[in-house]
């Protein structure tokens, strides 16, 4: 071969200029590792080939340019001089001929070689057809394998072991594997390159097509006006970083849309199924502050109180701070109106530092409405969830189901049932929307639900959740709150500043007294309110510059008294006992009263009871009955009176088993004629032979009692381990009784004999 070099290395430029003053002739060898920037003697191949050097020119640039033209193999023998220069001795290699060389085997060989190489150019477009033809004209073997080779696309390494073949038989065996692995690999190379050429064809007649689409559509006028919209909506699915499958869904609804004429019903259909799926999280996630510290400041400055809440809230900041992954847990928060259910939903969130969605299932009865229409109805749209989660615009909000003991049932489905697979952590990753059509993933979701009275939710659902009941606040909580909370913030709605009005402590606590009596704090804020609004009109009037709302002056804005405090009863009363009750406004007093006439042994009954309590008050009754000998009554009382059992409070609903030992109490009063000591409440149902059973509602009921005066509660034996929850203001003014039987209560609720009766 002839062909340029061009030559950097300063001992290689010594050498040329050595061998230009003398025959021209030099040695020329490829170093084994090409990295080497100053290779040894050991670091070069031993096979070269010796070289005439027809031309040396030195460059701009400081390099040298030489012309050689290739001679004869030749191999080292020895380094005689590696000084300025390498100077060796080396030995002439000529092709082998062997002794009884088969010409017909190498002939045979070298038109495989040849037909392989034909094939070769025919794949390959850096060989010419003028090559080709050259190399047809040789008949010498190693001069044709020597020429087959330079035109072929080979390592270093490869060549050299070629050079380094001394034999031609050998060499063209050798030069025909090379041609059919390289072959192959042109083969396959043509196959990738036609396919990325049919994708590169598909790409630009699409992208001509769109343009030709877009131009017609400017022609035109763009009637339909789906020009730029369409590419719009391409580019929102493409930045929407939806999974695949819902991706292909919405470009296939993208192809339907483009081709549906505007004035079509089913263009809108389609395009707000696709605006939905794009504007919808997919894959967006608020960072949650793992910060225990914080939020339980956060959560004290909130609210007062509901320490079991703000424990558990800690407790599932704590997990995931070291799971660093949990599924979003399902709480209910249970009470009475007005205890802050809500606004302690939203506490949590700002807590955790997430989004906050809430959504009221009050009233609820469409199962649609939670799993969506599907879209072949008109006006078709996402359920409640999946509404909810676009308005949060992330994968993992706190989700707040307020109300969720108010949802109804009728023939458009059980929405409750439907509730089951949002709810259950099992399942809610894979949640089925009928709109989406696609699952849609809810796993990473914190939902809280709020209820009033939790044996309304269905069993199923309660069973999804866990419940935190958050009771009715004390007095003293009451305070706290409207002092810290509920005082500024009305401050503040009705145009005031804390320098314009001022409510004293006796001031608050009179109102919590009087003018209130509920679980929550709803009517509190209310009275507050009216006071503001009250100090604001005295301001503004010009009557007084500053306000302050004492004890005394409180029954002038805000009129009589609504509700009395004190004792429930005036003084020990016959025939009158106290009960305690747990209402969904949280816990009140109950007066069971009892009247004998004369008669034929009638039990009636008046009050709207239920069925349970009229059941107790026959139970009661029965009991006794059943001991009259022993409570010194007339055995005969059924016979000669009727007994009427009535329970005040209008028209209220009265249902439940606790008001068994009250009734009993006051029916053994009326008979005996032994007054019930005024300051006694009690609760508890009682059995046929006088054992008393356990109730619920104890804090409740509890802190009604103390609301009310009383200064002594029977209790159940059994209950005794509910009174941790308790608060210690009503333990410290109210002493609690623990009874097993009647007959304690007897002991505890009953004073002496009035002989005037």
């Amino acid at each position: 071969m002839v062909l340029h070099l061009d030559v950097g290395r300063s001992k290689s430029v010594k050498a040329l200029e050595q061998v230009m003053v003398g025959d021209q002739e030099i040695l020329l060898t490829s170093q084994i590792d090409l990295s080497v920037d100053e290779p040894a003697k050991e670091d070069l191949y031993t096979v070269g080939t010796l070289a005439y050097v027809k031309q040396m020119i030195k460059m701009p640039n400081g390099t040298t340019r030489i012309l050689v033209e290739g001679l004869k193999r030749a191999t080292i023998e020895t380094f005689t001089s590696e000084s300025d220069y390498y100077e060796v001795d080396i030995q002439i290699r000529v092709d082998s001929q062997t002794d009884d060389e088969d010409t017909e085997e190498k002939t045979a060989l070298m038109r495989s070689v040849l037909k392989q190489f034909e094939q070769y150019t025919k794949l390959s477009s850096k060989v010419s057809k003028d090559t080709l033809k050259s190399v047809q004209d040789i008949d010498e073997p190693g001069y044709f394998a020597d020429l087959v080779a330079s035109h072929l696309p080979l390592q270093i390494k490869r060549k050299q072991e070629l050079l380094e073949t001394f034999e031609e038989k050998a060499r063209l065996e050798q030069l025909l594997d090379i041609l059919e692995n390289e072959r192959e690999v042109l083969g396959l190379e043509k196959k990738i390159g036609q396919r990325v050429k049919k994708s590169m064809e598909k790409t630009q007649k699409e992208y001509y097509l769109r343009e030709q689409m877009k131009a017609i559509q400017k022609e035109l006028g763009d009637k339909d006006g789906k020009g730029g919209e369409v590419e719009e909506l391409r580019t929102r699915i493409e930045e929407s970083e939806m999974p695949e499958n819902v991706s292909e869904k919405a470009l296939k609804e993208l192809a339907r849309y483009e081709k549906v004429p505007a004035s079509s019903a089913e263009s809108s259909v389609i395009r707000n199924y696709i605006e939905w799926l794009t504007t919808i999280p997919w894959s967006e996630e608020t960072t949650d502050r793992l910060d225990l510290d914080h939020a339980e400041k956060v959560l004290n400055e909130d609210h007062f109180g509901l320490e079991k809440v703000k424990e558990r809230v800690l407790e599932h900041l704590a997990v995931q701070k070291l799971t660093d992954s949990l599924r979003g847990p399902i709480l209910c928060l249970t009470g009475p109106p007005g205890v802050g259910k809500t606004s302690l939903a939203k506490s949590i969130a700002r807590s955790l530092e997430r989004e906050f969605v809430r959504i009221s299932l009050g009233g609820v009865r469409d199962e649609a409405e939670i799993r969506g229409h599907r879209r072949t109805y008109v006006g078709a749209m996402p359920g409640k969830m999946i509404q909810g989660m676009k308005k949060a615009g992330v994968m993992n909000p706190v989700f707040l189901l307020d109300e969720i003991d108010k949802m109804a049932s009728d023939f458009r489905g059980d929405p409750s049932s439907a509730m089951l697979e949002v709810l259950d952590p099992e399942q809610n990753h894979q949640f089925g929307d009928h709109y989406i059509e696609e699952t849609y993933d809810l796993s990473n979701v914190m939902f809280v639900t709020t209820a009033n009275q939790v044996g309304a939710i269905p069993a199923p659902l309660r069973d999804r959740m866990e419940m935190i009941h958050i009771a009715g606040y004390t007095e003293i909580e009451k305070q706290a709150i409207a002092t810290d909370h509920l005082l500024p913030k009305q401050i503040k709605v009705h145009g005031l500043t804390k320098s314009d009005v001022q409510i004293r402590e006796q001031a608050l606590m009179k109102v919590v007294r009087y003018y209130t009596r509920e679980a929550g704090v709803r009517n509190l804020e209310r009275s507050i309110a009216t006071l503001c609004r009250k100090a604001a009109k005295q301001i503004v009037a010009g009557e007084k510059k500053r306000v302050i709302i004492t004890e005394s002056i409180v029954e002038d804005m805000l009129g009589k008294p609504k509700f009395r405090y004190g004792m429930a009863e005036e003084e020990d009363q016959i025939g009158a006992a106290t009960g305690l009750a747990y209402t969904a406004a949280g816990g009140d007093t109950l007066s069971i009263e009892v009247s004998l006439a004369k008669g034929k042994g009638n039990l009636t009954l008046t009050g709207k009871l239920g069925d349970v309590m009229k059941e107790s008050a026959r139970a009661a009754f029965s009991y006794i009955r059943s001991k009259a000998d022993e409570f010194g009554i007339d055995e005969r009382f059924h016979e000669k009176y009727d007994i009427h059992i009535h329970v005040p409070e209008g028209a209220t609903p009265k249902d439940g088993p606790s008001a068994g030992i009250t009734m009993a109490t006051a029916l053994l009063s009326a008979l005996t004629g032994r007054p019930v000591k005024k300051e006694v409440g009690m609760t508890g149902e009682m059995t046929l032979r006088g054992r008393v059973l356990p109730i619920g509602g104890l804090k409740e009921k509890s802190m009604s009692a103390h609301r009310a005066g009383l200064k002594k509660i029977i209790i159940p034996h059994d209950n005794v381990k509910d009174l941790d929850d308790v608060p210690e203001s009503v333990k410290e003014a109210v002493e609690f009784v623990d009874v097993t039987s009647f007959d304690e209560v007897v002991k505890h609720a009953l004073g002496e004999k009035d002989e005037r009766k």
